[in-house]
């Protein structure tokens, strides 16, 4: 089992978390926003500043992102203060674009025992340093198998992220979002981490266990285009499963030649797959919608709602119901603190001057004190 890292004592604290992000050359711009932003939105929830953040770049120029567009670091990693977390924000092309002096300051950073992370193809950059040795990862597909070949001693998995002991990994797009939520749930009690969805409209928190979907194009197609046309073709018709013997006949091969192609590049029976499809899309339907448990059998091709939710249980080690998300109660509350100026401090300040704005206190019965196992 991927150890997590566990979660503090909810607290406030005498001063704000301090969390650098690193700006690889070609960084993805979406990655870090959506890491920055659930930061913000604690602190504007909390009526405090939890978290102060900084942008670095290796020598405190202006950093190019992979769509282009440039932004302005607040310093240089040589210039740059103390920290409790540093993001390392990776993006295109990251095998050639950070240096020997950006790892040597990780290093760094790790021999001051600060909390490291990485974004997108950023932990690429983390295990060049050797700072990912026995420890579980997570990163963008389009990553992984360069991760997988170059550093062995690194436990890659296609986890969406992962947090282990005192370093945290992700894969790119909007995950980042999902992971720092978990993060601040684990800190500060989960009904937060709710509130901030429920600015941000997400309808859910992505868990750590959940896997990237990563394109069976992508792997498959160039080697074994036979194989990706039929996993297409499943993918393609979940409300009503098509007969294996069919599937086989549309490709142009035997069922004999279907079976042995998902067995040797996929490890499973072309069956086996195919109920995995069905059951990943009922575990979306499950926490993504207010759909019923018979009508989500019907919708991933279930003879019945017993059916459906005796193999959910089987292949998903829980029952269907147990999925649904838990619902938390809001609170608010008008306490605000003094904090010296930042960058985070002033977007506290302008979202204070909005009408609608107001702040979150999380009831004392979800307020459990546990272990601090690396984050702190």
């Amino acid at each position: 089992m991927i150890e997590s890292i566990n979660a503090p004592t909810y607290q406030t604290g005498d001063r704000p978390y301090r969390v650098g992000f690193l700006l690889i050359d070609n960084f993805t711009l979406v990655a870090l926003a959506t890491a920055i932003e659930p930061l913000r939105m604690a602190n504007q929830l909390m009526g405090r500043e939890l978290y102060n953040w900084q942008l670095l770049s290796a020598d405190g120029q202006t950093a190019r992102a992979s769509d282009g567009m440039t932004v302005v670091p607040d310093a240089g990693i040589d210039d740059s203060g103390e920290y409790d977390l540093i993001i390392v924000v990776g993006g295109v092309n990251v095998t050639q674009s950070f240096s020997s002096r950006e790892v040597q300051w990780l290093r760094g950073q790790a021999r001051r025992n600060v909390v490291l992370g990485a974004l997108c193809t950023g932990a690429y950059v983390l295990a060049s340093a050797g700072l990912l040795d026995g420890y579980a990862c997570s990163a963008h597909w389009e990553s992984l198998a360069a991760l997988r070949e170059r550093f062995s001693q690194v436990r890659c998995n296609n986890r969406l992220y992962t947090l282990d002991r005192d370093r945290l990994t992700c894969t790119g797009g909007n995950v980042p979002m999902h992971m720092m939520l978990t993060l601040l749930a684990r800190r500060h009690g989960q009904s937060l981490a709710n509130a901030i969805s429920d600015m941000f409209v997400c309808d859910r928190q992505r868990e750590d266990s959940e896997e990237q979907p990563v394109p069976l194009r992508k792997q498959l197609v160039a080697a074994q285009p036979k194989l990706a046309e039929v996993a297409q073709l499943m993918e393609a018709n979940i409300e009503e499963p098509v007969e294996l013997r069919e599937l086989a006949e549309l490709a142009g091969i035997s069922r004999r030649q279907l079976e042995r192609l998902f067995l040797k590049h996929l490890g499973c029976t072309p069956s086996r797959y195919y109920l995995k499809l069905r059951l990943d899309r009922a575990r979306q339907l499950l926490k993504q919608t207010s759909c019923s448990i018979v009508d989500i059998a019907s919708m991933c091709g279930f003879v019945s709602a017993t059916h459906f939710s005796r193999c959910y249980r089987k292949y998903m080690g829980t029952a269907p119901k147990a999925a649904r998300a838990a619902v938390y109660t809001i609170h608010q509350t008008d306490e605000v603190e003094h904090q010296p100026r930042s960058s985070a401090r002033e977007a506290l300040q302008r979202a204070q001057a909005e009408p609608t704005y107001g702040v979150f206190t999380a009831p004392s019965s979800t307020q459990e004190s546990v272990g601090t196992g690396g984050l702190v």
